[in-house]
């Protein structure tokens, strides 16, 4: 009976980084094989070494040349390649089970490989897959390989350098290896690429002599054969004409939309946003719309900023003003990473504004505005900034009131709010203003049923001073009574 084959992936470097089931096949096998150069020395041999047993057959399949060496490089390493599958098929015929180690991963530009072509339609054989040394070296830059609809193209450094920099302007990340006397090409290449001031040099990553810097400062003459270059995520410079724009909508009606926020979403490339307010949006030709729910602002503002990057221009939308409550925010917080990129907010109508105006003039004096989502800050911090407005007799316009999983913030909003103001104080509910569902309520604060509330309200709370005029107009005046 024949023995099984076994092709071993025993990562970039880290003996911790070999799997549990290349460990256990490792300490079982009858033979280890083990490709090396002349001087003898196998990387992969050292990684798998505190997994080794007592008798084991070690075989070292030792390359006989190299490409300075002769003139029919392929000619010679295809004869060692036969000799080794020859040497190897001998213990598997005598029944033994052979493992042969692979640094990385067996079939990533691995030697094992030549060695399954060779037998394994002759023998049982198993491949066992191994990290990756582009993975070993993602994680010890502590850098994102690739994201989202991210492209990444491994490329080996032996390509002639315009070849290669052509895949490399073409692609979003780029992992080349093979670099030791390559590093000059690939270094030629990214700088033709326009890439090179994003490249990183990785080098033996994962090992006690693991080392990472730009790739535009290392010397070439100090770059083995175990290193490679990766253009990380976002490491594509921005293009020219690429920038992002954040556009407010306002609260619903389109006539309240500027005319400078509709240039810009008649003259971008793409439209970015909240499902519901991309939707308010007309479809334009040439455009690509990119929706998404409404709890994912950060990985939002990210895709638009890569976007821009790769020469677009992005509008990303926004209900209301986007720098109340709404995306600028969030996007800026991102940008602020990024800062080739421009990014341009432009100004819409607030919900406060919208409701306030539908009212009468409830704003004509100093105000307050306060979110009552506890979703990014604790309702403690939200209940101190009620009760210091209150104290402050400021009016208040409070947005977020309630939704499906927030249901008690209105009531102990009401409840604060009334140690400190008379329940006869004008309050306003204004709902989907500007929308097919407008409703505006001037109520009193004691009056106030939370039952009445939802995500889509917004409310006005007056001050002392708040006047509800007999035809049901409502307004702060903008003097203040002296002592």
């Amino acid at each position: 009976m024949t023995g099984k084959l076994y092709g071993v992936g025993v990562g970039p470097g880290d003996p911790e980084l070999v799997t549990v089931k290349a460990a256990r096949l490792i300490r079982e096998a009858d033979v280890i094989a083990y490709h090396s150069a002349r001087h003898g020395r196998s990387n992969a041999k050292s990684i798998a070494a505190p997994y080794f047993r007592d008798g084991q057959i070690m075989e070292q399949l030792v390359y006989p040349v190299t490409t300075e060496d002769t003139d029919d490089y392929q000619g010679e390493i295809d004869a060692f390649y036969e000799e080794a599958a020859a040497t190897l098929a001998a213990h598997l015929d005598a029944g033994r089970t052979v493992v042969v180690l692979a640094a990385g991963d067996p079939f990533f530009y691995g030697s094992y490989m030549h060695m399954h072509k060779r037998l394994a339609h002759r023998y049982e054989a198993e491949v066992v897959p191994g990290v990756t040394s582009v993975s070993g070296a993602s994680a010890v830059l502590g850098t994102p390989l690739v994201e989202r609809d991210e492209v990444l193209t491994v490329l080996p450094g032996t390509l002639p350098p315009a070849e290669l920099a052509a895949r490399i302007a073409d692609t979003d990340c780029a992992a080349i290896l093979k670099l030791g006397r390559t590093f000059g090409n690939v270094r030629q290449a990214l700088e033709e690429a326009g890439r090179l001031d994003g490249a990183w040099y990785v080098e033996r990553a994962t090992t006690g002599r693991e080392r990472t810097a730009k790739l535009a400062d290392v010397d070439p003459e100090s770059v083995p054969y175990f290193s490679l270059a990766l253009l990380p995520s976002n490491s594509r410079p921005a293009q020219p004409g690429g920038e992002v724009v954040v556009v407010g909508l306002g609260p619903g009606h389109h006539s309240w939309l500027t005319p400078e926020a509709k240039r810009a979403l008649e003259s971008a490339d793409d439209l970015v946003g909240y499902t519901t307010y991309l939707n308010r949006v007309p479809e334009r030709p040439g455009q690509t719309k990119h929706a998404s729910h409404n709890q994912v602002e950060s990985e939002r503002a990210a895709f638009a900023l890569d976007l821009a990057r790769r020469g677009s221009r992005v509008a990303v939308v926004s209900s209301g003003d986007p720098g109340v409550f709404a995306m600028a925010t969030a996007l800026l917080e991102v940008a602020a990473e990024h800062p080739d990129i421009p990014v341009r907010v432009l100004p819409g109508v607030t919900a406060a504004n919208a409701v306030a105006a539908k009212a009468g003039a409830p704003l004509g004096h100093d105000y307050a505005v306060i979110s009552l989502s506890d979703r990014l800050k604790p309702w403690d911090v939200i209940a101190e900034r009620l009760e210091a407005t209150a104290k402050a007799d400021l009016v208040i316009a409070i947005y977020n009131p309630a939704s499906k999983a927030r249901t008690h913030q209105v009531a102990d909003m009401r409840d604060l709010l009334l140690k400190h103001r008379s329940p006869d104080t004008p309050l306003i509910v204004g709902r989907d203003v500007g929308g097919p569902e407008e409703e505006i309520r001037v109520l009193t604060l004691g009056g106030l049923d939370p039952a009445t509330i939802d995500m889509r309200c917004l409310l006005i709370i007056g001050s002392s001073q708040t006047v509800v005029t007999d035809q049901g107009v409502v307004f702060t005046p903008r003097r203040y009574p002296t002592s």
